[in-house]
């Protein structure tokens, strides 16, 4: 497992949100980045996920929108960006940079995956979708990610910051 403070976080965020096209207080902005990284990291540290990449994956999945809405394309682009800052604020290795391109390239599809770090990026997602009003069902999540639905949905209603929102990050 990786640790995922092995990369420039501050550089790699600041680059991500100066590319960011959308409303940044919108419903696929920072605030939803923060959350799916707690509650990614939270679920992949008990799943022996990949941290390094469940980290990533918080920051790098939504930051191709076109749209807060339909977008069918975002996953595709985020993990076409993500491959290009390989080597630049992180560097993974062969079957890391896979593992984020898939997960990135496929959140949005429902599936569920045998992988402890694509599926802890997944759930890391889906707990955030009481920000839209829908409440994540355990069908959709690991487990572990199961464990999780109420606090979630409850912090996302709430609009409650994690622990630690994107700004903070960036001092």
């Amino acid at each position: 497992m990786t640790n995922p403070n092995e990369f420039n976080r501050k550089a790699l965020l600041q680059q991500v949100l100066d590319q960011f096209r959308l409303d940044r207080d919108g419903y696929h902005g920072p605030s939803h980045w923060a959350r799916v990284r707690v509650h990614a990291l939270e679920i992949g540290q008990i799943r022996g996920a990949d941290l390094l990449v469940v980290e990533l994956f918080a920051f790098l999945h939504d930051s191709q929108r076109h749209s807060e809405g339909t977008d069918s394309q975002h996953g595709l682009r985020a993990a076409e960006y993500a491959a290009s800052l390989n080597h630049t604020h992180f560097s993974l290795a062969g079957s890391q940079l896979d593992k984020l391109c898939h997960a990135i390239r496929h959140h949005s599809g429902g599936s569920i995956h045998t992988d402890e770090t694509i599926q802890s990026c997944w759930d890391g997602d889906r707990l955030d979708l009481g920000r839209v009003g829908t409440k994540p069902h355990k069908d959709y999540l690991s487990p572990e990610g199961a464990k999780l639905i109420e606090r979630a949905y409850r912090r996302s209603l709430q609009k409650k910051e994690p622990e630690l929102a994107i700004e903070d990050l960036l001092d």
